[in-house]
């Protein structure tokens, strides 16, 4: 696996960018949580414990309860790579990731963001 910088980046470092970008929109933190928590298994208090605690990136995924089995479902591109042909694993959850965000600053609704 390579060593992207991202990995060992904080997630709490990330996820108020996360938030302002939807909250720019007209979008809510709830519904970033909403699709972290989809995303990852993650539960409300579980999530604010990660972020409490600083986990990276590489962290974060690794101690995710239950990652989606959906996520495969998620295409696309996003900072110019195509998320499913993103051959390193831990990227693809973290530009995964950045995708469903996307899709939720640009007005995408809920139930499509939240593949199945």
């Amino acid at each position: 696996m390579e060593n992207h910088r991202i990995f060992k980046m904080a997630f709490a470092s990330v996820y108020p960018h996360y938030v302002t970008k939807a909250e720019r929109k007209g979008r809510t933190k709830a519904e970033v949580d909403e699709i972290i928590c989809w995303l990852t298994g993650y539960d409300l208090p579980a999530l604010q414990k990660q972020i409490d605690l600083k986990k990276d990136f590489e962290t974060f995924f690794a101690e995710s309860p239950a990652y989606h089995p959906n996520a495969q479902l998620i295409t696309g591109l996003i900072c110019g790579y195509r998320v499913e042909e993103i051959s390193d694993p831990l990227m693809q959850k973290i530009r995964q990731l950045d995708k469903l965000i996307d899709e939720l600053a640009k007005g995408k609704k809920m139930e499509k963001i939240l593949r199945g």
